[in-house]
Protein backbone atom coordinates (compact mmCIF):
# COMPACT_ATOMS: atom_id res chain seq x y z
CA UNK A 1 0.00 0.00 0.00
CA UNK A 2 1.24 3.47 -0.83
CA UNK A 3 1.77 5.87 2.05
CA UNK A 4 0.02 3.58 4.52
CA UNK A 5 -3.24 3.72 2.58
CA UNK A 6 -5.30 0.67 1.75
CA UNK A 7 -4.60 -1.45 -1.32
CA UNK A 8 -5.86 -0.40 -4.76
CA UNK A 9 -8.59 -2.45 -6.41
CA UNK A 10 -6.88 -4.74 -8.88
CA UNK A 11 -10.05 -5.79 -10.70
CA UNK A 12 -12.58 -3.74 -12.60
CA UNK A 13 -15.46 -6.24 -12.25
CA UNK A 14 -17.55 -3.49 -10.65
CA UNK A 15 -17.56 -1.65 -14.01
CA UNK A 16 -19.93 -4.32 -15.38
CA UNK A 17 -22.55 -3.25 -12.84
CA UNK A 18 -22.59 0.48 -13.60
CA UNK A 19 -25.38 1.76 -15.86
CA UNK A 20 -26.22 5.33 -16.88
CA UNK A 21 -29.67 6.33 -18.14
CA UNK A 22 -30.83 9.63 -19.66
CA UNK A 23 -34.31 10.91 -18.80
CA UNK A 24 -35.65 13.49 -21.22
CA UNK A 25 -38.83 14.87 -22.75
CA UNK A 26 -37.13 16.77 -25.58
CA UNK A 27 -39.19 14.91 -28.21
CA UNK A 28 -42.49 15.86 -26.61
CA UNK A 29 -42.81 12.69 -24.53
CA UNK A 30 -40.87 11.39 -21.54
CA UNK A 31 -38.32 8.67 -22.31
CA UNK A 32 -35.58 6.85 -20.46
CA UNK A 33 -32.68 5.56 -22.56
CA UNK A 34 -29.49 3.81 -21.54
CA UNK A 35 -26.22 5.56 -22.40
CA UNK A 36 -23.10 3.71 -23.51
CA UNK A 37 -21.15 1.79 -20.88
CA UNK A 38 -18.01 3.95 -21.25
CA UNK A 39 -19.69 7.17 -20.17
CA UNK A 40 -17.92 10.22 -18.77
CA UNK A 41 -18.79 13.48 -17.03
CA UNK A 42 -19.54 15.14 -20.39
CA UNK A 43 -22.46 12.72 -20.84
CA UNK A 44 -24.30 14.48 -18.00
CA UNK A 45 -26.60 16.89 -19.84
CA UNK A 46 -27.74 20.06 -18.05
CA UNK A 47 -31.10 19.87 -19.85
CA UNK A 48 -31.87 16.37 -18.58
CA UNK A 49 -32.03 14.18 -15.52
CA UNK A 50 -29.78 11.12 -15.38
CA UNK A 51 -30.13 7.87 -13.44
CA UNK A 52 -26.86 6.18 -12.50
CA UNK A 53 -26.86 2.65 -11.07
CA UNK A 54 -23.53 1.88 -9.39
CA UNK A 55 -24.41 -1.66 -8.37
CA UNK A 56 -24.97 -0.55 -4.77
CA UNK A 57 -26.62 2.87 -5.21
CA UNK A 58 -29.09 4.41 -7.63
CA UNK A 59 -28.39 8.12 -8.13
CA UNK A 60 -30.78 10.62 -9.71
CA UNK A 61 -28.59 13.44 -11.10
CA UNK A 62 -30.53 16.63 -11.79
CA UNK A 63 -29.30 19.01 -14.49
CA UNK A 64 -29.79 22.72 -13.81
CA UNK A 65 -31.97 23.25 -16.88
CA UNK A 66 -34.10 20.11 -16.56
CA UNK A 67 -37.85 20.62 -16.37
CA UNK A 68 -40.10 19.87 -13.39
CA UNK A 69 -41.79 17.15 -15.45
CA UNK A 70 -38.43 15.48 -16.18
CA UNK A 71 -37.45 15.67 -12.52
CA UNK A 72 -40.70 14.14 -11.25
CA UNK A 73 -40.88 11.40 -13.88
CA UNK A 74 -37.17 10.56 -13.55
CA UNK A 75 -37.52 10.16 -9.78
CA UNK A 76 -40.53 7.88 -10.27
CA UNK A 77 -38.60 5.92 -12.93
CA UNK A 78 -35.64 5.54 -10.56
CA UNK A 79 -37.95 4.25 -7.81
CA UNK A 80 -39.49 1.72 -10.20
CA UNK A 81 -36.02 0.69 -11.44
CA UNK A 82 -34.79 0.31 -7.84
CA UNK A 83 -37.79 -1.91 -6.99
CA UNK A 84 -37.34 -3.97 -10.19
CA UNK A 85 -33.65 -4.62 -9.40
CA UNK A 86 -34.55 -5.63 -5.86
CA UNK A 87 -37.26 -8.00 -7.11
CA UNK A 88 -34.81 -9.61 -9.58
CA UNK A 89 -31.69 -9.84 -7.43
CA UNK A 90 -32.79 -9.40 -3.83
CA UNK A 91 -30.30 -6.51 -3.54
CA UNK A 92 -31.63 -3.31 -2.01
CA UNK A 93 -29.95 -0.26 -3.56
CA UNK A 94 -29.94 3.12 -1.88
CA UNK A 95 -31.66 5.91 -3.83
CA UNK A 96 -29.94 9.32 -3.71
CA UNK A 97 -30.66 12.64 -5.41
CA UNK A 98 -27.63 14.57 -6.69
CA UNK A 99 -27.74 18.09 -8.11
CA UNK A 100 -25.32 19.42 -10.70
CA UNK A 101 -22.34 21.05 -8.99
CA UNK A 102 -23.12 19.37 -5.64
CA UNK A 103 -22.02 15.82 -6.48
CA UNK A 104 -20.73 13.73 -3.57
CA UNK A 105 -17.65 11.50 -3.64
CA UNK A 106 -19.71 8.29 -3.98
CA UNK A 107 -21.08 9.71 -7.26
CA UNK A 108 -17.91 11.37 -8.56
CA UNK A 109 -15.74 8.26 -8.17
CA UNK A 110 -17.88 6.47 -10.78
CA UNK A 111 -16.52 8.76 -13.52
CA UNK A 112 -13.08 8.82 -15.14
CA UNK A 113 -11.23 12.12 -14.74
CA UNK A 114 -13.95 14.12 -12.97
CA UNK A 115 -13.33 17.88 -13.03
CA UNK A 116 -15.16 21.16 -12.60
CA UNK A 117 -18.09 21.65 -14.97
CA UNK A 118 -17.30 23.90 -17.88
CA UNK A 119 -19.23 27.11 -18.23
CA UNK A 120 -22.18 26.73 -20.55
CA UNK A 121 -21.75 28.51 -23.87
CA UNK A 122 -24.62 30.79 -24.80
CA UNK A 123 -25.54 31.05 -28.47
CA UNK A 124 -24.76 34.54 -29.66
CA UNK A 125 -27.23 35.16 -32.47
Amino acid sequence: AMGGRKEFDLHADWMELIRLFRCSNERGYFAVSEKCSDFCQDDLSDEDVMILDSGTDVFVWIGEESSDVERKLALKSAQLYQQHVQDLTGDARKLSIVRRGKENLRFIKLFHGWGPFRARLKNSS
